[in-house]
């Protein structure tokens, strides 16, 4: 499915990522999430059941994305650093309907995706601090409030704990095999001051809600799992 790119944009024509390449992409996780470690899921059933959805999620391992993927209660679109997409991943990637993004520039194809997901009603997963790092939503970019505000869709804050506190013995990289790893879904919330405003003032005082959104999620996940 195609259709042609929102005013602005010439006559460029952007494809619709797959809500069932989404599920698709959730049932594999679901296997492989469960299959290799033991995943603690919380508050899943806070994620609204229809409708567009952020899900806003730390990120300091690399199985972060995966995992969510796999335990998260609906499809979920996550936007990813191109420098993913490479070989073979790029088909696979892009078949289970995730969208590739160009951290270093405003990337339209990207942000033209990730808007008809939600204006669909799908559900979109981000990692608010742009790039992998400590996980704790220190340093936001401005990227979740815009989305958030232009589409008028709930956050999630999603926390991932344990996935990078120990190494396992055979693959380095990653977790040991059946090691516990903690996913905390929180409440929905809404980013906007309810005025509608998109400016860059209003995108930073949304950028200051979301933070303080996600650090208090952040540290009430820690006090619920003992991480």
């Amino acid at each position: 499915m195609r259709r042609h790119a929102r005013r602005g944009e010439a006559s460029r024509e952007v494809s619709v990522p797959s809500e069932r390449g989404a599920d698709v992409g959730r049932r594999i996780g679901v296997g492989l999430m469960y299959g290799l470690w033991r995943p603690r899921v919380l508050g899943s059933w806070k994620v609204p059941a229809t409708g567009p959805v952020i899900l806003a999620v730390n990120h300091s391992h690399n199985i972060d994305g995966p995992m969510v993927m796999g335990v998260a209660p609906r499809p979920v679109h996550f936007l990813i650093k191109r420098e993913a997409f490479v070989g073979p991943l790029d088909p696979f990637l892009t078949g289970i309907g995730q969208l590739k993004v160009d951290r270093h520039s405003a990337d339209r194809t990207a942000i033209t995706q990730a808007l008809d997901v939600l204006s669909n009603g799908g559900v979109l997963g981000i990692f608010p601090e742009g790039t992998r790092g400590e996980g704790d939503f220190a340093s936001l970019r401005a990227g979740l409030a815009y989305f958030a505000v232009r589409s008028g869709a709930p956050i999630v804050p999603v926390a991932v704990l344990g996935s990078s506190e120990k190494r396992g013995r055979l693959l380095k990289g990653l977790p040991p095999l059946r090691h516990r790893v903690d996913v905390v879904f929180g409440d929905p919330f809404d980013a906007g001051d309810g005025s509608g405003r998109r400016t860059r003032t209003a995108l930073d005082e949304a950028t200051e809600r979301i933070q303080k959104q996600l650090t208090e999620h952040l540290e009430n996940a820690r006090r619920l799992t003992g991480r």
